[in-house]
């Protein structure tokens, strides 16, 4: 049973001031591959790392939220802490997230939230005794973030470029082939039609295949206005790319329609896919190529 090592297990734990952004942390981990827990007791924490070892490879990136309930909540964690430092598998690391007590309270006066320390008392009073609760803690934090002049996205971007193993895989590219007939998909950004080029359904020696296959890709793609279009929206998606990433999108979704999804969209969606590989992670995905309802249906 393998049992990971130091090398290759990372376990993050995101705690600090309530308030301070420890959501957008979570969404940035789960965005960087890590499989994330939010709110998880510490009298877990042991039989979680237990799990961890257990699982081998199959749990070698964690990131566990960790909110203040109280005194009991420390005595738990200091001892989980004390008692992962003798593990030779395994070295935590703690990321606190703080922010000062001016933007704190007006955070907390835009969501209109109560402090957990302060139900029915001033939001004030509560960030008060939480900081003096968590000194300790934060002078155990590897990382520390005030986040008082960081947007959501200036956040995650700080994330992303600390604990990303691999700058590629912070920003994924899915282009997706559909056929306008089944709907287009809900969830995408970009939507290319291309219903407009030549179409190998007319061929009856084609009809039966899809844009996966040799001879109708090369049909696809042999006609001027193909190559045109492809020139076009190739350049289009190289200037837009960057700046979806810039932004902080996690993923892009790039949907190519024809009339059915099996022969146009599907041999475009796979000659884009290829083309951005080299520089971000991409995933070619093909909607409908399995609906095909009969031979007479246009594609």
């Amino acid at each position: 049973m393998s049992t990971g090592s130091v090398n290759d297990i990372q376990l993050v734990i995101i705690t600090g001031m309530s308030g301070a952004g420890k959501t957008v942390a979570i969404q940035s981990f789960e965005d960087l591959g890590f499989f994330c827990v939010d709110n998880l007791p510490p009298t877990l924490l042991p039989k979680f790392l237990e799990l961890m070892k257990e699982s081998g490879s199959k749990m070698n990136k964690v990131a566990l939220g960790m909110d203040l309930r109280g005194r009991e909540f420390f005595e738990h964690l200091f001892r989980a802490l004390d008692e992962m430092s003798e593990r030779s598998w395994i070295t935590p690391q703690i990321l606190f997230l703080d922010a000062d007590d001016s933007v704190l309270v007006r955070r907390y006066k835009e969501t209109r939230r109560t402090h957990p320390l302060a139900p029915v008392g001033l939001p004030l009073e509560g960030i008060q005794l939480e900081r003096g609760m968590l000194e300790e803690l934060k002078g155990r934090a590897r990382f520390i973030y005030n986040t008082s002049d960081l947007k959501p996205r200036e956040l995650r971007e700080k994330i992303l470029s600390e604990f990303s193993t691999n700058n590629k895989s912070t920003f994924m590219v899915n282009v997706m082939s559909f056929g306008f007939k089944h709907g287009i998909p809900i969830d995408a950004d970009l939507v290319f039609d291309v219903r407009f080029l030549p179409n190998p359904h007319y061929i009856d020696a084609m009809r039966p295949k899809t844009g996966l296959d040799e001879d109708v890709n090369e049909y696809v793609l042999k006609w001027s206005e193909t190559q045109k279009f492809l020139e076009k929206v190739t350049d289009l998606l190289t200037f837009m790319l960057p700046h979806y990433k810039r932004e902080g999108k996690a993923q892009l979704i790039i949907a190519i329609g024809c009339t059915g999804g099996q022969h146009r969209s599907v041999a475009l969606a796979e000659y884009i896919g290829h083309f951005f590989k080299k520089d971000y992670f991409t995933q070619i995905t093909h909607r409908d190529i399995e609906k095909r309802k009969g031979q007479t249906d246009a594609k």
